[in-house]
Parts: structure tokens; C-alpha cells; sequence
């Protein structure tokens, strides 16, 4: 009797790795108000942007402006985003934006909050968002 030992491999699951950088958040006039939240995602392969989650809001949303056919801006919900190996996706004032609804304090210039983004494929990340003045153009650009 012939004895045939054979070898399986079994593939190891792969996960994306995504790299969250110039986090930063606009201070709010009022909690009453929302809160906006931009920052620039890269992951190391194909993923999904599919949630978010915050202490200091009810609700987290993701929006970006469409422009229609005159021309006119208007901002519209989306409820995923797309991340593609290697680019570079970057949430910024006039483009795309996560809006905190439901605020349950005031964002304060100098202060921190985290932030939780969900991921379809690299899981949960926790961030730590700066707040920025009202006017702030991002972590690196003066208030115009």
C-alpha cells in the first residue's frame, strides 16, 4: 500500500491596511449645530470606507457635493466610500466631508475628539480629531 501525504495550503485572509492621516475638525458656533470632520485615507489594497461612529455626535454621516448640470453645488449623502490600493482619498472643505450630527458638547478650537471609522475589509480605526477655528481651511492652510 502506497501512503500519499498531501499538503493543503490554506490561504492566510488578507486584510488591508489604511493609513489615516491630517485628521482635523472645524470648531462648531453651537452643539445645536453640526460638526464637520475631514481628514486623508490610503490603504495598502481595495477597501471601503462603510461607517462612523463618534462620542461627541448622535449620528456620523458621509457627504459630498455633486455638482448638477448648471453648474450648482449641492451637498448629497453617500453611504460608502471607496478606497483603491495605493490612492490617496482626502476629505476636505467644498469636496467631502463627514458631518457630525446630534453634537453633545460644543467643538472647541484646542480640543480632541476620537473618531471610530469602520471599514469593510481593515476593520475598525480609532483616530484622535483635532478641533480647528470655525474658519480653518485644514491643519496646514490659514483661515482665509
Amino acid at each position: 500500500m502506497i501512503s500519499l501525504a498531501l499538503g493543503v495550503a490554506i490561504p492566510s485572509a488578507a486584510y488591508a491596511e489604511v493609513a489615516i492621516t491630517k485628521p482635523w475638525a472645524r470648531a462648531s458656533i453651537l452643539a445645536s449645530r453640526p460638526g464637520v470632520a475631514y481628514f486623508t485615507l490610503e490603504s495598502d489594497a481595495d477597501d471601503r470606507l462603510v461607517g462612523a461612529a463618534t462620542p461627541v455626535a448622535d449620528e456620523v454621516t458621509l457627504h459630498a457635493t455633486e455638482i448638477d448640470a448648471a453648474g450648482v453645488g449641492r451637498m448629497v449623502q453617500i453611504e460608502t466610500l471607496d478606497l483603491s490600493a495605493g490612492e490617496s482619498v482626502t476629505l476636505t472643505p467644498g469636496y467631502m466631508h463627514l458631518m457630525l450630527m446630534g453634537l453633545s458638547i460644543k467643538l472647541v478650537e484646542g480640543m480632541t475628539f476620537p473618531l471610530t471609522l469602520r471599514f469593510e475589509t481593515a476593520g475598525e480605526i480609532t483616530i484622535d480629531v483635532p478641533v480647528l477655528g470655525v474658519a480653518a481651511a485644514g491643519p496646514e492652510r490659514p483661515a482665509e
